[in-house]
């Protein structure tokens, strides 16, 4: 048995090197509250894709405990055993087996590569014997590196713009400073690496697999997310690397909305969702001082959701059973449409030139912020005492 102790957050930057199973536990449990509002109707299966943290681990709860679905889950995260800690995905994991489990639910989860071939051929082994075909296929993956399932090659992304140098304002969360950042350009080939990362070819891939196994039920959906954000940030963002990957998912989601029509009268959709407080858009620059403001804004504004608020609303709106989606001229749907109101976005600009390291406390959210990344890793979390020592060691 491991060994109980206190556990602390250890950061380096953007980056939390460890977590807290507690906290995870009492985040989740939290979700799972929230995700029960979702009750208009019921799916059989539901397979989702990276599943462990953000919006894959809220559509997840939202399946399982809203939704009642037999719901299989994909991640690939660090296992904690009698000598070493977990990741906060592993630890959300467990959490969420654990309430299945108390409450009669079918949650399943594979720590596995999903953008290998034989994973996939292994959750279409595994549907086929304890599921039947998929009413709803999520996929939500967010990786920093892919490896070619038919070669040894390794494609890593890379955070830059196209063109020209970026310079802009940013939050440095080493010390809490506003500082001004220069980035390079990217080169053809670091724009192709990630578009292979986050662009759309391992989910069309994941949809033939399950298409030619027999596994789309009758009207099944798949829905994957992306995000667009303000001008403010389209520079490094959405005119950047990871915009042309976006822009490569959005493409290809008319493909696979073809494939899916023809083989199960089925569609498949692109939601555009609202920015977060997550691991990844923490090592944006400007983006972490832009969610800093919105959240501001919107908190003032009464209108501010939280990751699993936001997915709740997606099922019940646009998703779920019975929904019919709303799609703008793209297809696309906008969960995002509350953040880019045009009084919302007035308001941010309003503020943006005005902050400083003195006063950045006062006009923007940043303590909000600072919170929002804590309790990702279990910290922080109302009602967790974290001078108690805990069980680090959490299993399936």
């Amino acid at each position: 048995m491991a060994k109980k102790k206190i556990t602390g957050p250890r950061k380096r930057g953007f980056i939390c090197l460890n977590a807290h199973p507690a906290g995870c536990e009492a985040n989740v449990q939290a979700q799972i509250e929230l995700a029960k509002q979702e009750s208009n109707g019921s799916f059989d299966n539901v397979l989702v894709i990276g599943s462990s943290t953000g919006y894959g681990l809220a559509s997840t709860l939202t399946a399982c405990f809203g939704l009642g679905a037999k719901t299989l889950g994909l991640c690939f995260e660090r296992p904690s055993d009698e000598k070493k800690d977990g990741s906060a995905g592993w630890y959300n994991v467990c959490a969420a087996h654990a309430a299945a489990k108390a409450e009669g639910k079918h949650l399943e989860t594979l720590n596995i590569d999903a953008f290998a071939h034989e994973s996939k051929q292994q959750v279409i082994d595994i549907l086929k014997d304890r599921y039947g075909k998929l009413d709803l296929i999520i996929y939500s993956l967010a990786s920093p590196k892919r490896k070619d399932p038919d070669s040894d090659t390794l494609w890593s992304s890379v955070l830059k713009p196209i063109g020209e140098t970026f310079r802009g304002k940013n939050i440095n969360l080493r010390d809490s400073t506003i500082e001004e950042v220069e980035i390079e350009s990217a080169n053809d080939e670091e724009i192709e690496h990630t578009q292979r990362v986050m662009g759309g070819d391992d989910w069309k891939l994941w949809i033939n697999a399950l298409n030619e196994a027999g596994l789309l039920n009758d009207g099944c959906r798949s829905v994957a997310y992306s995000y667009i954000g303000p001008e403010v940030t389209h520079a490094l963002y959405r005119s950047g690397t990871i915009g042309k990957a976006k822009e490569d998912l959005e493409a290809q989601a008319k493909d696979i909305d073809a494939a899916m029509k023809s083989a199960c009268n089925g569609s498949a959709l692109v939601s555009v969702n609202k920015a977060l407080v997550t691991q990844a858009s923490s090592a944006i620059p400007v983006v972490t001082l832009y969610t800093s403001i919105l959240y501001k804004v919107m908190k003032e504004a009464g209108n501010h959701e939280g990751c699993i608020e936001q997915i709740v609303r997606l099922f019940k709106d646009h998703i779920g059973p019975g929904a019919t989606p709303s799609v703008d001229d793209n297809g696309r749907i906008r969960m995002d449409d509350l953040e880019l109101s045009a009084d919302i976005q007035a308001k941010v600009n309003e503020i943006w030139p005005t902050v400083t390291t003195e006063n950045l406390r006062d006009v923007t959210d940043y303590n909000g912020f600072e919170y929002e990344f804590d309790k990702l890793f279990g910290f922080g979390v109302d009602g967790v005492d974290y001078e108690e020592e805990v069980e680090t060691h959490r299993e399936l």
